[in-house]
């Protein structure tokens, strides 16, 4: 019997919330001599998060491949512009790296946008919308599993914004961090039992409904 009761958040109680953001060092790699110094500074670290952003077609039949792989620790997020530089080897060796942990949000989806780019073959990966249904967490987007947890809001005005661009704008650089950023909160959370005061008070009242 799973010992966490039901949790859930409503879109009208999220709006309530405070805003999140990454405030770490955000790093925009833009050849293969920063994805080499990106990667190896990464597999210094044994838990990542990892997301992807795609320009958004609004046209039918328009399509767009990734644009942009970030990939974060807790203090550093590197933001690769594949879309300028390709899927380099380099980084799918940290893809494919094993040893290392990853963790995202709907990776099949992603892992699927990324094959149309170049072969590879993703190791060490923990999704999260499978992770979070063992303690009984039954939201499955990002932004609200993290409301859940931490009882702040992530933005998502920045997702539709052109991926593509020449030169990303702070708002989408930040943006983009905190979503690969909070992969990493959630999951150290939840796997060291360090929850929040929010969410502990969340799960208490729910236990005397």
């Amino acid at each position: 019997m799973n010992k966490f009761k039901p949790t859930k958040i409503t879109k009208e109680e999220i709006s309530q919330l405070e805003i999140e953001s990454f405030s770490g060092r955000i790093i925009v790699v833009q050849n293969e001599q920063e994805i080499e110094k990106a990667v190896s500074y990464l597999s210094e670290f044994s838990i990542l998060g990892i997301d992807t952003e795609t320009r958004p077609s609004f046209r039918k039949g328009k399509s767009y491949t990734v644009a942009l792989i970030q990939i974060a620790t807790e203090d550093t997020c590197f933001l690769f512009r594949i879309n300028q530089t390709g899927f380099s080897t380099t980084l799918k060796k940290l893809i494919e790296n094993p040893h290392i942990i990853k963790i995202g949000l709907s990776l099949k989806d992603d892992f699927a946008m990324l094959h149309k780019i170049a072969p590879f073959e993703p190791k060490g990966f923990i999704e999260l919308q499978n992770y979070v249904k063992q303690f009984n967490i039954q939201d499955m987007s990002l932004q609200k599993i993290y409301a859940i947890l931490f009882g702040k809001k992530i933005s998502k005005s920045q997702r539709l914004s052109n991926w593509e661009a020449d030169v990303l704008t702070d708002a989408q650089k930040k943006y983009a961090a905190t979503d690969a950023w909070a992969c990493v909160c959630i999951y150290k959370s939840l796997s060291t039992g360090n929850f929040s005061e929010f969410y502990k008070a969340r799960v208490a009242v729910q236990e005397t409904v």
